[in-house]
């Protein structure tokens, strides 16, 4: 079999150490890769290249497609953008994968039989990084979420579930709160957990499922989470499984595939031979089924657990009464160099067959929704001594000409007019309701007229949201209070 080329990244603070140690690894259990190695992180953000990353480096990751990344640190202050998520994002790597294991009595944990696989949506959700200072006071960050994006990972998941043997997907969400974005990953999950009757599905809100997955982790399996939420909880989850450090992680795409350790450069703690290599090394065991290793992935992984067993360990997991050794970054690597060709006796083998990243057929369109507006919401700037919604009211009812009525002013989302109460706190961002007649549309020109009076009025409007519905279904949501 032909060495199959892969980029690779070194990266920042003990990025270097875990990185060789882990290629030996790998060439000594004969993985037969051809290793092109691009620069990222300090030394690129340094040239001026705000996601540390540069053109050269592109070149290599669309050619080989597989990238394994050491950690990188990022510069403090504004201007720089995250390396992770620009990849990601860029080269459409949509599914984020974190196996979080217990390796009971060998590691500490207080969840001995734990074994979780979180799979994170990338690309969507608050992660689009769209940002507006809109007012003196107030700052947004937009949320969007597609029925596409939706569709892709949690199909994922039950895929995965299914080609590894797994039981049980569970979904969270924040939907009784957020109802059309999370409401939609949550609807997509119940809607594509009917193709698959061989898999158990549950659905939790995002805080009750959080709080029961630190206490109690072995009552889950697969679980599958928009950005935000797994970004969270999938170090949540690898942190009580043993440690963060233990941890690798998979993102996979459609064209390419990029696979980490999970923590950071831990600058403080590079060239003195101390980082353990784990997390990256599991992440490398990733690579090795996703390339069409699976016999030496499965030989890498059982020598990491032989190494484990035997009481080797790095600094950050060694516990006098459980470990026997302890190394350092380079000596733990030959250990587990030494033990190629073993199994473990107490943890479980690993035995791999196949790669576990599903090939996802193509998702069919919906047939087009008759969608129709119905109104718009304009966002003002507005913060007069005596913030009275009424007084707002009276100014903006006053305006005439433009065929549409308005019917509702909230402030950060809550209803305070018409039939607000003085305890509510106001803010000097307002949202103020326009609709057409029942039954009828509002045009773009009525929109527009609107505009050009509150412009005329010296009325600070600083963003507008039309209001649609979708097969007779309202898209947008009521104020709070309503």
């Amino acid at each position: 079999m032909a060495a199959t080329p892969i980029t690779i990244a070194r990266g920042d603070g003990i990025g270097p150490e875990i990185m060789d140690a882990t290629l030996r690894v790998l060439a000594a259990a004969g993985a037969d890769l051809a290793l092109e190695e691009i620069e990222i992180g300090q030394a690129a953000y340094q040239r001026g290249w705000s996601a540390g990353i540069d053109g050269r480096a592109w070149e290599s990751l669309r050619r080989t497609r597989v990238f394994l990344k050491a950690p990188i640190t990022t510069p403090q202050g504004g201007g720089f953008k995250s390396l992770n998520v620009t990849v990601r994002k860029t080269l459409g790597l949509f599914a984020n994968v974190r196996p979080c294991v217990a390796y009971h009595p060998f590691v500490f944990t207080r969840h001995p039989g734990m074994d979780v696989v979180i799979v994170r949506e990338n690309e969507e959700d608050t992660y689009g990084g769209i940002e507006h200072r809109q007012t003196e006071e107030v700052v947004q960050c937009l949320k969007l979420m597609s029925r596409p994006g939706c569709e892709r990972i949690v199909r994922y998941a039950f895929e995965y579930a299914r080609r590894n043997g797994r039981r049980k997907v569970t979904c969270l969400t924040k939907d009784n709160i957020m109802k059309l974005t999370d409401g939609l990953f949550h609807q997509v999950f119940e809607t594509i957990a009917s193709e698959y009757p061989g898999l158990e599905h549950e659905h939790w809100i995002v805080d009750i499922g959080a709080a029961k997955l630190a206490d109690s982790p072995t009552a889950f399996d697969v679980l599958v989470l928009p950005n935000l939420y797994g970004d969270i909880l999938s170090d949540v989850a690898a942190q009580i499984a043993g440690s963060v450090g233990l941890a690798g992680s998979a993102n996979i795409g459609p064209q390419a595939a990029m696979f980490e350790a999970i923590h950071g450069s831990a600058p403080r703690r590079a060239g003195q031979n101390l980082a353990n290599p784990s997390g990256l090394l599991l992440a490398a065991v990733m690579l090795l089924r996703h390339i069409g290793r699976p016999e030496i992935a499965g030989a890498v992984h059982n020598a990491w657990l032989r190494t484990l067993e035997e009481g080797i360990h790095t600094y950050d997991i060694f516990q006098a009464g459980t470990s026997r050794i302890r190394v350092g970054t380079r000596e733990f690597a030959d250990a587990v160099i030494a033990r190629l060709g073993q199994r473990p006796d107490t943890l479980q083998p690993a035995v791999y067959t196949a790669g576990e990243s599903p090939v996802l057929p193509a998702a069919a369109p919906p047939p087009p929704a008759v969608k129709r507006t119905v109104g718009v919401d304009v966002f003002v700037q507005w913060s007069p001594s005596q913030r009275d919604p009424a007084t707002l009211a009276r100014i903006l009812g006053g305006l005439n000409g433009h065929g549409l009525v308005l019917t509702m002013i909230t402030n950060r989302g809550t209803k305070v007019w018409p039939d607000g109460i003085p305890e509510t706190f106001c803010t000097d961002h307002w949202r103020c309701r326009f609709t057409a007649p029942a039954g009828a549309e509002a045009s773009q020109l009525q929109i527009v007229s609107l505009l050009r009076q509150l412009a005329q009025a010296e009325i600070d409007f600083i963003k507008t949201e039309h209001l649609c519905t979708f097969n007779g279904e309202p898209g947008y949501s009521l104020g709070q209070g309503q």
